[in-house]
């Protein structure tokens, strides 16, 4: 199914079979900013092909309707970590990372709008609860910042990736624009994990309990996203 989730312990380079992640500079560095505008890349295309059917028409839209919801959700989240952590020397780092999930949402705002799909009816609940699970892991600390980073961020790339998978085996020459834009805000999502894991995410007491708890959370939004 697409959307299904696939549990991954990965912490890059590969996260599920024949899925490769492409290696990218790291966030804060000048590089990334001189060398990689991420604002470029995701608008060259036009990304959905007309439905052939009924069917198709219902797959596609609980696709976009579900990665719409799930970056409006990490944006929410970024939001929450910053109006704690914002004015601390994490704060340029959250910035960086939530910078880029706006060009996320803008680009399936857009997509949502050109092809008619409906947003989930639950954003209401996401913006408040993505709100709060920001802004509360954030108060223990950095460290509770970033673990709810890698596992949000980890959570999403696997969900992408599983939609990679069902595309690829569907038919990848009928949706190679849908293909390049999912793999790559899934490449910036495991940049963002990464990020997280080098910011002494699993240093925080509790660690696995708490990623565990998110990623339950994350499950259960992307199985209502689709169908509501």
């Amino acid at each position: 199914m697409l959307g299904s989730l696939v549990p991954s312990s990965s912490r890059g380079g590969r996260l599920g079979a024949g899925v490769t992640i492409v290696s990218r500079p790291p966030l804060g560095s000048l590089h990334w900013h001189t060398a990689l505008p991420v604002q470029l890349s995701s608008r060259a295309y036009s990304v959905i092909p007309p439905p052939r059917d009924e069917a198709e028409k219902a797959l596609l839209h609980s696709m976009l309707r579900v990665d719409h919801a799930g970056e409006y959700g990490a944006n929410r989240i970024y939001a929450g970590q910053m109006a704690v952590l914002g004015r601390t020397q994490t704060g340029p780092l959250i910035q960086e990372m939530w910078d880029q999930e706006k060009k996320h949402l803008a680009k399936f705002n857009e997509i949502l709008a050109e092809n008619r799909v409906r947003p989930t009816l639950l954003l209401p609940l996401w913006n408040v609860a993505g709100f709060l699970l920001g802004a509360g892991t954030a108060l223990l600390g950095k460290e509770g910042a970033m673990a709810c980073t890698v596992a949000v961020e980890e959570s999403i790339s696997e969900h992408y990736n599983s939609q990679i998978r069902a595309l690829m085996e569907e038919d990848p020459d009928r949706y190679v624009e849908l293909l390049k834009l999912i793999k790559e805000f899934r490449d910036d999502e495991m940049e963002h994990h990464d990020t997280g894991l080098e910011h002494d995410a699993e240093s925080l007491p509790g660690y696995k309990l708490l990623k565990s708890a998110i990623q339950l959370g994350c499950t259960a939004a992307i199985f209502a996203s689709q169908r509501l």
